[in-house]
């Protein structure tokens, strides 16, 4: 089992945003803005391509909906979507408000955010989740 498929099942903590039977949500702990989100496949699966159609339509239509949340929790011009990294063998999309592209560039300094403001930005996302 890999370590987001162990932050689904709870065996990991993280910070919740949203969840369903098949997919869940989660602060990134190393965010480019507050409000940046990972959103995963609760199935193991390492390239999000190797997804069979029906399952990909439902992973994208459950991050629309985390997208929605995050910009009414963070108002933004835009929730970017991304697909990247090689370093977790596991399909993840990332969610990241964003007011020009450069909130959206991976090689600038991380957030340091406390434990409470991960808890209030997850909840304040959970809280928009509809």
């Amino acid at each position: 089992m890999d370590i987001f498929s162990k932050i689904a099942a709870g065996e990991i903590p993280s910070y919740k945003c949203a969840e369903n039977d098949e997919f869940y949500a989660f602060l990134d702990i190393n965010p480019l803005v507050e409000g940046h989100t990972l959103v995963i496949p609760r199935r193991e699966v390492d390239y999000i391509f190797d997804m069979d159609n029906d399952e990909l339509a439902r992973y994208q239509v459950f991050a629309k909906r985390v997208a929605l949340a995050i910009k009414k929790a963070f108002p933004c011009k835009k929730v970017a979507q991304v697909v990247l990294g090689l370093e977790v063998p596991h399909a993840h999309i990332h969610l990241i408000p964003m007011q020009s592209e450069a909130d959206v560039d991976f090689r600038r300094e991380k957030l340091k955010l406390t434990e409470d403001q991960f808890k209030a930005i997850a909840e304040k996302i959970r809280g928009e989740f509809v």
